[in-house]
């Protein structure tokens, strides 16, 4: 098959930041953030060109690596949804790098922030890889690249006691995620003898067909299902989530509340629509664990971030009620969906990680108590958070009400108490955002008390925040306005898939 140049753009996605790692890692400290914006900054130019070549291409492609065929080398595969989460990883990426630039250097000693770089490059490629990887064991490798990344991004920070114990629950609970998907690997393999994901849904295709080795691939969809949702942190897994995001520095907070546990759900979307199918994942039951596990984190996840006075861990809190709204999507069967709030809760959950540096006083705990009047010190900032949370509530003309909206059509069609569970839950869980977002907005924009220690003057951030802020206020505007076509490239994406 001759394969296009601009074809080779997905691998090229994946390598760079890769061999750009161990360029990063020889670098002096200054250069090694250069050489990091650089690589990340061609990664998203490669990656909208890309988009722009695959939307009119039409159709999915698959890219041997090495040119060793089918079933022996490794592949590649890139559709249009592929390219849609591409850009998004991407993009976002460098945003949040140029976004928590100046905390980082603040955050981080002048020792470990070479380090850092190369841990956000390596990163980097692996959420690339799990986006476009056609092949199930490289996608379990670089899952544990991500793993490794992560507790680094939380344990770099110069709060050693803090940081340490965050990524210890962190490293703790991926590893038990990440050894049950290795399992439900090995035993699938040993049922089918593939990896790449083509062969393996054809084979698992033939084996439920045939009605053999049923209860293996039971526990196949258990392991590699459960595995993947203990790392996403859907609920009842979140322990790690509130620690490890309000620890971590502003710009590696929002990459992994926004992009690294979206990215083992991009996998566990490959899993349940290109390997096992829709048709084994009902069959196991595996839809309604989804269903019910969703609904549950949407309600705890909020109704917990009520109760916390601090606004960093009610940020965090509020990302496990957010993966609550992906997997409900995954069991009504609206993949659409489902990867739809992740492009609006990664655009979201970004600039609210971003935005909250400048509205906490200096010297403050991140008590709301020390947050009144925060949005009138940092009017950028008060803007930027107010846009984020106005889009988790789902309030119209944010992307967050697109979401709310296609999975109530999806509870409508689904018909019988998923509806009934669906709506309610929805209903229930928009109350419960309004009360923690809102409250923090309303805090925000209240007037100090007259008794009030009058707070420190805020910290300018410079030109690099300011604009991110600008941008990603945009970005989660535009969701709404074109949201159109982003809904039907990424069911387009879908039909893919077959």
């Amino acid at each position: 098959m001759t394969v296009a140049l601009w074809q080779s753009i997905p691998f090229a996605c994946i390598l760079l930041p890769l061999f750009g790692a161990a360029v990063c890692l020889a670098l002096p400290r200054r250069l090694a953030r250069l050489w990091a914006t650089f690589l990340m900054a061609a990664v998203t130019c490669m990656s909208l060109v890309f988009l722009v070549y695959m939307i009119p291409f039409g159709k999915s492609y698959n890219y041997p690596m090495g040119h060793f065929p089918a079933p022996f080398g490794n592949e590649l595969r890139a559709g249009t949804l592929e390219a849609v989460l591409g850009l998004l990883f991407a993009g976002l990426t460098l945003i949040c790098t140029l976004g928590g630039s100046r905390d980082a250097e603040h955050d981080i000693s002048e020792g470990r922030q070479g380090l850092y770089h190369v841990l956000l490059l390596l990163m980097e490629a692996a959420m690339m890889a799990q986006v476009y990887t056609n092949d199930l064991f490289t996608a379990y490798v670089f899952v544990e690249i991500m793993t490794i990344a992560g507790c680094g991004l939380i344990a770099v920070r110069s709060e050693p006691g803090r940081a340490i114990v965050s990524a210890m629950r962190y490293m703790i609970m991926n590893s038990i995620g990440s050894a049950m998907f290795l399992l439900g690997i090995i035993l699938i393999y040993d049922l089918t003898g593939h990896l790449l994901m083509e062969n393996l849904h054809d084979s698992v295709v033939q084996l439920q067909a045939g009605g053999q080795y049923s209860q293996p691939l039971t526990m196949v969809v258990a392991l590699l299902c459960s595995g993947l949702a203990v790392k996403s942190a859907l609920f009842p897994f979140h322990s790690w989530v509130p620690d490890a995001y309000s620890t971590a520095t502003p710009a590696s907070a929002s990459l992994l509340a926004s992009l690294v546990s979206k990215s083992y759900i991009i996998v566990m979307l490959k899993v349940v629509f290109r390997i096992l199918g829709t048709d084994v994942i009902n069959a196991a039951r595996m839809d309604d664990v989804f269903f019910v596990f969703g609904a549950a984190g949407m309600l705890i996840g909020s109704a917990v971030a009520i109760t916390v006075p601090d606004v960093r861990r009610l940020v965090a809190w509020s990302s496990v009620a957010q993966i609550g709204y992906i997997f409900l999507g995954l069991g009504l069967h609206a993949g659409d969906a489902a990867v739809w709030h992740i492009l609006t809760h990664a655009a979201a959950k970004s600039i609210l990680f971003l935005s909250l540096p400048s509205l906490i006083p200096a010297g403050s705990d991140g008590s709301l108590r020390d947050l009144r009047g925060a949005g009138y010190r940092a009017p950028l900032a008060g803007v930027a958070f107010t846009t984020g949370a106005l889009s988790l509530i789902g309030i119209p003309l944010m992307g967050g009400f697109i979401t709310k909206l296609t999975l109530a059509q999806a509870a409508l069609g689904a018909g019988g108490a998923h509806m009934w569970i669906s709506l309610a839950a929805l209903v229930l869980s928009t109350v419960l955002n309004v009360g923690y977002m809102l409250r923090c907005v309303l805090v925000f924009y209240s007037h100090p008390e007259e008794d009030a220690v009058p707070a420190a003057a805020p910290v300018r951030r410079g030109f690099a925040l300011a604009s991110v802020l600008v941008v990603l206020i945009a970005a989660n505007i535009a969701l709404l306005v074109f949201a159109q076509p982003i809904l039907t490239a990424i069911r387009s994406g879908f039909a893919m898939f077959d």
